[in-house]
């Protein structure tokens, strides 16, 4: 391109964030742990969203699970439902907010990139599962920091920005608060916090964002699924709309329309013009309740204990099978023509073959997941 017309379309693209709010992360700011090889007219953040949409593991959320598994219901979320969901609500706060929406977007479309097969399910199975073989926590927000950093583009990573890689680690939206104030962070200090992740569980479970905007992606995540969840379990009959207890009904409303609605107007009240993000007390308690509701009504009646222990053995032998392909470099298996063919050979070199086998099998869809246990069962038949 022109070098003055690239530089014309450079201050088209970023002028929108002459007029950001102060606490608003700017692409000036943006950091990344390499050296960019060429730099085009997009903004850092912007052109991390190209890189994220375009990847390889972003077309598997097509087919992973968001509660409920393997459902002939086409009109049921699945993960891919969920970001683009979570992206469209935390773009609506960061806009009223006057944030940074290229961020916004980069690190909500990106959030459950680390997500299993089977969802949650999944992840507790393959967190025993490498609690047991490396003695480290398996967690999807953290392995969404490796998908990108380690794992994409054949092993050799994508380098988005430290921010959204931050938002992606600390995104869990399982954790609620009250009030979301981000934490700056040097990208020491990030990659300490990222390494500790897989160690120690008071810090999986107290990483806070290092932007507003990844504050405000968190509790986007939230808002997400939480009203969603609801409608999915009234189309499948777990639930009824009328179970919704009272005093949640009176505060948050009972479809997921009011739901997002409220809590986002609550969110734009309470949060404009401050370096945090907050809701009121009468939403926050609203919403905590809300998600106890929905553990003990949907997601704990989402999978029967006997899909759970057929998900669990048949996750257990897999990561057997995969596991016993690599040490006897078994260059026709699946994991070597699947998986590693194309890897940078430095990755196959420096990473622990259990690893490599946790990486392998948290990145399958639910239908490779349930069509490579079949298939491993249709091997030991016939030997």
């Amino acid at each position: 391109m022109d070098k003055k017309i690239r530089e014309q379309v450079m201050e088209n693209f970023l002028k929108k964030e002459t007029t950001l709010g102060e606490y608003a992360c700017l692409s000036k700011e943006a950091i990344r742990f390499q050296e960019e090889e060429d730099e085009d007219f997009r903004p850092p953040f912007y052109r991390d969203i190209d890189r994220i949409i375009h990847a390889h593991s972003y077309t598997r959320y097509l087919n992973k699970t968001q509660v409920f598994s393997f459902s002939k219901n086409d009109h049921l979320s699945k993960r891919i439902v969920h970001v683009q969901l979570v992206s469209k609500i935390a773009r609506t706060i960061g806009r009223a907010l006057n944030l940074n929406e290229d961020l916004i977007e980069a690190m909500a479309l990106g959030h459950d990139i680390g997500h299993t097969p089977i969802g949650h399910t999944g992840e507790a199975i393959l967190n025993e599962i490498s609690k047991r073989e490396l003695g480290e926590i398996f967690a999807h927000n953290v392995q969404g920091v490796r998908v990108y950093m380690d794992l994409e583009k054949n092993q050799k990573g994508l380098n988005l920005t430290m921010q959204v890689l931050d938002g992606i680690l600390c995104h869990n939206g399982e954790m609620l608060s009250n009030r979301y104030e981000p934490m700056p962070k040097t990208k020491e200090s990030f990659l300490e916090e990222y390494q500790n992740c897989y160690q120690k569980e008071e810090v999986l479970r107290s990483v806070r964002p290092m932007t507003l905007e990844g504050c405000v992606v968190r509790i986007s995540d939230v808002i997400g699924y939480i009203g969603r969840d609801i409608e999915d379990a009234i189309e499948v009959g777990v639930i009824q709309r009328k179970d919704i207890p009272q005093n949640i009904q009176k505060v948050l409303g009972t479809t997921n329309r009011e739901i997002v609605n409220t809590i986002i107007v609550d969110i734009i009240e309470n949060s404009l013009g401050k370096p945090y993000i907050e809701m009121s007390q009468e939403v926050y308690r609203a919403l905590v309740d809300l998600k106890k509701f929905n553990y003990q009504n949907i997601y704990h009646k989402a999978n029967s204990k006997e899909q759970i222990a057929f998900y669990k053995k048949s996750m257990n032998a897999l990561y057997e099978k995969c596991l016993k392909d690599l040490e006897e470099e078994r260059e026709d298996s699946a994991i070597y023509q699947i998986y590693l063919k194309k890897a940078d050979p430095t990755y196959l070199k420096k990473t622990n073959p259990k690893r490599i086998v946790l990486d392998y099998i948290s990145g399958m869809t639910d239908e490779f997941f349930l069509q490579s246990i079949l298939e491993f069962q249709h091997e030991k038949e016939m030997v």
